[in-house]
């Protein structure tokens, strides 16, 4: 399998279009609508790259996702903001003696999953905001290994959680419980399928056939695996800005991987040579979490 840039979108400027600063999240959402964050904004672009609406946030956005009802979930630390697709405020949950810094946020039947990079965890919460349990807090190492600051994580179809942990080279897999179901990956630098430096993978996402993708840095490059771990695909570091760091990752419906270059600040779209089939959706998203 190969992937050819298509295109970019954005970069580092002064217009609507662009950020000047900070590019930090990306989300395709349900009708393969692209939202991004960054610059104490929310960003939703159309096709062809420009803005068509965006907003102003009193908080330093890091990721953001949507749920069935295209309610919005912008992560911050300490919670997440909600708004409706308008930018209209829906309100804000926090978690004062738990939550640190949120850097990824899913859906698992009818609870919310939280990524905190501070306590090295996924915190799974119900919809009435309640707290169940932490997926990944009780391993050997005391939770996930996280040098980079930033924890991402995906669902599944069948509402299992896939997480990168960079410290420990693999990406593994649990149940919402938390129990760990199982994993893939090892350090080296010989072979593509294996994960260099220190530490990787940094991000990840599935796409809605299954199969995981991941970005590393240093150098920083983007790969696909299947299902089993067995290496698909790699995008080299030549399309990225060599100091380019925690890279979030998307997929729409037709398996176009969407990529941020945390330092040139632009959006690069990449395509398969492989025709796209008809599959179910990779994420289970609950039609909301805990209420503020």
């Amino acid at each position: 399998m190969n992937y050819r840039h298509l295109r970019s979108i954005s970069g580092r400027g002064l217009g609507a279009d662009y950020f000047s600063n900070e590019l930090r999240g990306l989300h395709l959402d349900k009708t393969d609508r692209l939202w991004a964050v960054g610059d104490r904004a929310v960003k939703l672009f159309d096709p062809p790259g420009k803005v068509i609406r965006r907003w102003k946030t009193d908080f330093d956005p890091i990721c953001i996702t949507t749920d069935t009802q295209r309610t919005l979930y912008v992560g911050h630390t300490g919670g997440y903001t909600r708004y409706d697709d308008t930018g209209k405020l829906l309100g804000t949950f926090r978690d004062a003696d738990r939550l640190g810094r949120v850097t990824a946020i899913g859906f698992t039947g009818q609870d919310v999953l939280l990524a905190d990079a501070t306590q090295r965890c996924i915190h799974r919460y119900g919809q009435d905001g309640r707290f169940l349990n932490d997926i990944g807090a009780d391993n050997n190492t005391h939770g996930f290994l996280v040098p980079n600051g930033h924890l991402e994580f995906a669902v599944d179809a069948e509402g299992l959680i896939h997480a990168a942990n960079p410290g420990k080279y693999r990406i593994e897999r649990y149940s919402p419980a938390g129990k760990l179901l199982g994993h893939f990956g090892r350090f080296g630098t010989k072979k593509p399928e294996d994960f260099p430096g220190c530490c990787n993978p940094t991000n990840m996402t599935l796409t809605p056939d299954g199969r995981v993708v991941v970005t590393e840095k240093a150098p920083p490059r983007m790969k696909v695996y299947d299902a089993q771990g067995r290496i698909l695909a790699v995008v080299t570091p030549e399309f990225f800005d060599p100091n380019c760091r925690n890279m979030d990752v998307a997929v729409d419906s037709r398996n176009q991987i969407y990529v941020a270059d945390t330092v040139r600040l632009r959006i690069l779209v990449f395509v398969s040579d492989e025709p796209v089939a008809q599959t179910r959706p990779a994420v289970a998203a609950s039609p909301g979490g805990p209420r503020s």
